[in-house]
């Protein structure tokens, strides 16, 4: 049975994709090799696009990047680009604990990074139930304070950041961002999953 145009045209693109999928994950090709059970010269041709995969090399190749075969070679996805529109994004939090979120990136398979807006009452705190859980090993998260003022504790370490202030922090430590008031405040957080500290 031969492959689909679309099908075809996504394992042409699977050497570049298996690259910076293997570089965000800090990953060596022998590191790649020793979890895919491929060996390094055939990963090194795969991502210079010299040879097509078979679809068993292919899957375990995924399997090395934590990941199914489908989501590899993007079978799982309509298209190279998705919108989620202004209001359209995945909600939570409560008003009763003055801390509202959304997640503003469409949940694709295979993502490593993930967007979302958070709104603190004064007073309010994340990190309380019904917040999203803690973060997998090794992610990082890089927060922007749009208005007032947040304070983000890190392991009992606290830091006092204000509207235009950024930071980047190891997210697998116990952490929560915290408004002191007397206004309410918002931020913008980006999650990068599962990437190990350099």
């Amino acid at each position: 049975m031969t492959a689909a145009p679309e099908e075809l045209e996504r394992q042409a693109h699977v050497g570049p994709r298996v690259r910076a999928l293997r570089e965000a994950m800090s990953l060596s090709l022998r590191d790649l090799a020793e979890r895919s059970g491929v060996s390094a010269p055939m990963l090194s041709q795969v991502e210079r696009g010299e040879t097509s995969p078979t679809l068993q090399v292919a899957a375990k190749i995924a399997a090395g990047l934590d990941l199914r075969l489908s989501q590899l070679l993007r079978l799982d996805e309509s298209g190279s680009v998705t919108v989620v529109k202004a209001g359209e994004g995945r909600r939570g939090g409560t008003a009763e604990g003055g801390h509202r979120f959304e997640v503003l990136t469409a949940p694709l398979p295979g993502q490593r990074a993930e967007l979302s807006r958070h709104e603190l009452k004064p007073g309010a705190r994340t990190g309380r139930e019904g917040d999203p859980p803690m973060h997998e090993p090794g992610s990082r998260e890089t927060a922007l304070v749009e208005r007032g003022t947040v304070v983000l504790v890190v392991d009992t370490e606290r830091h006092e950041l204000s509207a235009g202030d950024c930071v980047t922090f190891d997210a697998d430590l116990p952490h929560h961002f915290e408004n002191p008031g007397p206004d309410d405040a918002a931020l913008l957080a980006v999650l990068s999953a599962g990437l190990r500290r350099s």
